[in-house]
């Protein structure tokens, strides 16, 4: 995935950065939230069942609020979609972690070991031409 994104007008949300859309944005922080509300790792089953839950609209955005008007929202994502546009990128990128041995899925931190790596690629290219 190619991440393009302004050093100027860097967005706070790291979902903003990496999605090019609002409801991308959205089912990757729901997805990350539900990793974290099962202790940042989860089976294939988990996955399926969240994935399942999207595509068929029963995913909660908002709970339903104690006034008339604050109504529960919720969202539809294809199935297909979630795992072409949120998960495998999500993999891809090092945010997200799959162990083909016990089969789940964690939160990670290679995303960032990764950008650090990149900016140190980046030095070293700046070093090689100042010597030239």
């Amino acid at each position: 995935m190619v991440i393009l994104f302004d050093q100027f007008n860097l967005p706070d949300d790291i979902y903003k950065v990496i999605f090019a859309t609002e409801q991308q944005e959205i089912v990757g922080k729901m997805l990350i939230k539900y990793m974290w509300d099962n202790g940042g790792e989860i089976g294939k089953t988990e996955m399926s069942l969240f994935a399942t839950a999207l595509h068929e609209g029963k995913a909660i955005i908002k709970e339903k609020g104690k006034s008339p008007l604050d109504k529960e929202q919720r969202i539809s994502y294809n199935k297909r979609q979630f795992y072409d546009r949120i998960l495998t990128p999500m993999r891809g990128m090092g945010l997200i972690d799959y162990d083909l041995y016990k089969k789940t899925y964690r939160v990670s931190d290679k995303f960032n070991k990764m950008m650090i790596r990149v900016g140190l690629m980046w030095l070293r290219e700046i070093e090689k031409n100042k010597k030239n």
